[in-house]
């Protein structure tokens, strides 16, 4: 009895990132640099998310956002014992690359498409989350200053702040849209989901001078908390969600 097309597709794919590990850890035995070897495996590699163990790792967020460095993560795991750790911990923990690169040597190492699902990532989530910091910071100023004592509903504040509803209004939608299971507790890769879809919602929603000046705020405290914000190879470039994983690239701007 033959297989279904859906799982010979899978076993396909899954066959293929396999070996884009094994050319990863030749690529290392014969001397490449590890940084370059590893932007040519996150170019070819194939799966937008994977179950590894008992660990899930979710790469591409609703088709359009690419988290590189957890990518990144994954494959430096495979080769741990030829890449040096100090080296290794600096880039998953602190965002500094082994050498100098420009966003555009970046955007030619992992792929056009690639790298534009990684800008959609970096505005939808690291951008997005540093807004919310950004207002959860003044919750706390004004707070201070309240005679009355101190605002202990500020996470929920932050959400009607930014997003005109309640944090948990908003979970309950965005896990109704999706079909998740509610849940009061949520995981580190439906946060980062969550997180992308607040950022959509607010692009809907927020009139556009409300947009451009909270995303504006959410750069500002970014760069304040990165020193290094560079690491994250952003340049200036009109934002337009894409499909890129295992080729397929499909523009939705």
């Amino acid at each position: 009895m033959s297989k279904p097309t859906d799982e010979l597709l899978r076993e396909d794919i899954t066959a293929r990132a396999r070996a884009v590990i094994q050319d990863f850890r030749n690529a290392l035995i014969n001397g490449a640099s590890w940084y370059a070897a590893m932007l040519d495996a996150i170019a070819r590699w194939p799966l937008p998310q994977e179950w590894l163990g008992n660990r899930y790792y979710r790469y591409l967020i609703s088709g359009e956002a690419f988290d590189w460095l957890l990518l990144s993560e994954r494959l430096l795991d495979e080769v741990a014992d030829l890449v040096p750790e100090d080296e290794r911990l600096a880039l998953l923990f602190r965002g500094e690359r082994p050498m100098e690169q420009a966003a555009e040597a970046f955007r030619e190492a992992i792929g056009a498409s690639k790298y534009r699902a990684h800008l959609n990532y970096v505005y939808g989530v690291i951008v997005e989350e540093a807004l919310q910091l950004s207002v959860e910071e003044d919750l706390h100023k004004e707070s201070r200053c309240c005679a009355w004592g101190q605002d202990r509903r500020i996470d929920e504040n932050v959400y009607q702040r930014i997003y005109a509803k309640p944090r948990e209004e908003l979970l309950t939608m965005f896990r109704c849209e999706r079909g998740l299971a509610s849940s009061r507790e949520i995981a580190l890769a439906q946060l980062h989901e969550f997180t992308y879809w607040l950022f959509k919602y607010r692009m809907r929603q927020c009139d556009p001078a409300k947009v451009a000046s909270d995303t504006r705020r959410g750069l500002v405290q970014l760069s304040h908390m990165q020193a290094r914000h560079l690491a994250l190879g952003v340049a200036e470039e009109p934002l337009g969600p894409a499909t890129c994983i295992d080729g397929r690239v499909t523009s939705q701007a």
